[in-house]
């Protein structure tokens, strides 16, 4: 098993719920943290709590959708750290409604920040690994991109592109010694799924916690760099 003390991650989205968990998972492994979002007070907050595992951590204001910030906020958190090992593509947004009733500029936006977002980060970040020989890409889909549903066209189109964009990735990049990891995790316990979206209780007994997927990606990041996990999915057990 690989130890990754000392590494350097970049978390997207990282600020609350499953980025913020998949941080302090890493952070307790002796991970230097760096976390985007665009909530700069939630962001101040967790570098905070990161920082009292003994590691180095920094943020930076930015919209994954954005090209030019996403260049803009990467240049910054390189001021910090020198390198980036890790990288995790988690930001994104949902909602839900009927192809009719959503308005284009909602379900263009969910394009924007979930699918171009991936690609923004990725595109800037390899180079980095490149230069580097080596890194670990995880890119967050979703079970939703593995089959549509009612009321999920705009969220289960971008979680499918995601997942068609980062198995490519994954084949382009294997020969440079970076692997890239496509998740499909099911509804999870998040700020996002209880409270803006409403779709569960969170009942820990019955539903996935922000905990069970960062331990997933501990283990994926800690395989022999011989082996790659192309996709994983998570699902709870007593649904």
């Amino acid at each position: 098993m690989t130890n990754l003390k000392g590494k350097t991650a970049l978390i997207t989205g990282g600020g609350r719920g499953l980025g913020k968990a998949v941080a302090i998972a890493l952070a307790k492994e002796g991970v230097h943290i760096a976390i985007s979002g665009r909530n700069e007070e939630s962001l101040q907050r967790t570098v905070e709590e990161l920082r009292t595992y003994g590691i180095r951590s920094t943020y930076a204001v930015f919209n994954v959708g954005n090209h030019a910030e996403v260049e803009q906020g990467i240049a910054k958190i390189r001021q910090e750290f020198e390198s980036i090992d890790i990288l995790l593509n988690n930001a994104g947004i949902a909602a839900f409604g009927t192809v009719e009733e959503m308005p284009s500029e909602q379900w263009e936006e969910i394009i924007q920040v979930n699918v171009l977002g991936v690609y923004y980060v990725a595109k800037t970040v390899i180079p980095l690994m490149k230069a580097q020989g080596s890194g670990d890409i995880i890119n967050v889909a979703s079970t939703a991109g593995l089959k549509g549903s009612a009321n999920s066209s705009a969220y289960s189109a971008s979680k499918s592109a995601v997942i068609g964009f980062s198995e490519s990735l994954m084949y382009e990049m294997r020969k440079e010694n970076i692997r890239v990891t496509t998740l499909t995790p099911s509804t999870i316990a998040t700020d996002m799924t209880m409270s803006d979206l409403k779709i569960t209780d969170g009942n820990p007994d019955k539903i996935l916690q922000p905990e069970d997927f960062a331990e997933l990606i501990v283990d994926i990041l800690k395989f022999n760099r011989r082996a790659l996990i192309a996709n994983a999915s998570i699902f709870s057990t007593n649904p």
